[in-house]
C-alpha cells in the first residue's frame, strides 16, 4: 500500500475547503490521517471555532476505526443511535462532518471536514 504523502494530504485539504466554499459553509477545519490514524496534515480556516483540531481529528479517527466515511456514520446515527453516541463520545463529540472524496494511488481517500 502506498503511504499518503504530505503533498496529497494538502491536495485533499484544498479540495475540502473548495467544496465548503462552493456550498457556502461556515469556516471549517480539515484533518487528514493516514491508514494508521496518524495526522498527516491539518488546516483551520479563519473564523472557525475553537476545538476544531480535536473534533476534526477525532472524527477522522473514528471513521478510520469503523472503516466507513461520514455518510455511513450519518445513516448509522438513525439506525443505531447508541453505537453512534458511544463513537461520538470517544471521538471528540459534536455533529457529523461532510465527506469529500479524493482519489490517491488509485484508492479513494475519505476526507472528513467540519
Amino acid at each position: 500500500m502506498s503511504a499518503l504523502k504530505l503533498a496529497a494530504a494538502n491536495m485533499i485539504i484544498a479540495s475540502a475547503l473548495s467544496a465548503a466554499h462552493k456550498r457556502g459553509l461556515k469556516p471549517l477545519s480539515v484533518a487528514v490521517l493516514d491508514a494508521g490514524g496518524h495526522l498527516i496534515a491539518f488546516q483551520k480556516q479563519d473564523g472557525a471555532s475553537m476545538l476544531r483540531f480535536e473534533i476534526a481529528t477525532g472524527k477522522a479517527y473514528a471513521a478510520l476505526a469503523v472503516g466507513f466515511g461520514s455518510r455511513w456514520l450519518d445513516k448509522a446515527s438513525a439506525d443505531r443511535p447508541h453505537f453512534v453516541a458511544g463513537l461520538t463520545a470517544v471521538s471528540a463529540g459534536g455533529s457529523f462532518p461532510f465527506l469529500v472524496e479524493f482519489w490517491y494511488a488509485t484508492k479513494p481517500v475519505t476526507c472528513l471536514a467540519l
